[in-house]
């Protein structure tokens, strides 16, 4: 995370966070991920259910921001097998030029690991995955994937339990 990212590296890093729907507009990368809750909502994008936005608060005092960032490391980051160390921590939260970008390339790497199974596994493909994430249109979910996707996986599931649940209940469900 100390390391210094290429201008090919940053390039990439900053036009994959542009493809990320965020709360405030990005001006100033190093302003505006140093409160912690822009961070947030990055991982929250690819995996929603490890981060409650509520708990992070817009901050322009030191103490509210460290304490943004330690909820991340203490919430968060230990689900994604990552940890942004303390003297990290207060060089983003003091806006140092530089230091916010390795973190996130280095908290992209954890996303990506996270999602992996999901995405190489031929479990579901990348588009299928924000299908199920984002309830985009229909029409999204025709594309050339061969391999079985998780919604239609998960919603056959639910509809065999359904089925043993009226057969055992004897109940007629409304439709």
């Amino acid at each position: 995370m100390d390391r210094e990212l290429s201008e090919d590296e940053l390039q990439d890093l900053y036009a994959w966070l542009d493809k990320i729907p965020l709360s405030r507009p990005k001006r100033h990368i190093t302003r505006d991920f140093s409160d912690g809750v822009m961070t947030a909502e990055v991982v929250k994008h690819f995996l929603p259910k490890l981060v409650d936005l509520h708990n992070y608060i817009p901050a322009n005092s030191t103490p509210q921001k460290l304490n943004n960032w330690s909820l991340l490391n203490r919430k968060v980051f230990s689900k994604l097998n990552f940890h942004v160390p303390v003297e990290t921590v207060r060089r983003i939260v003091l806006n140092t030029a530089g230091v916010i970008e390795p973190v996130l390339s280095t908290l992209r790497e954890q996303i990506d690991k996270k999602l992996e199974p999901f995405t190489n596994n031929n479990l579901v493909c990348t588009i299928c995955l924000h299908m199920c994430k984002f309830r985009k249109k229909p029409e999204v979910l025709t594309h050339p994937c061969t391999s079985p996707c998780v919604c239609d996986m998960r919603i056959e599931d639910l509809t065999r339990h359904l089925e043993m649940y009226k057969q055992r209940t004897g109940l007629k469900l409304r439709h």
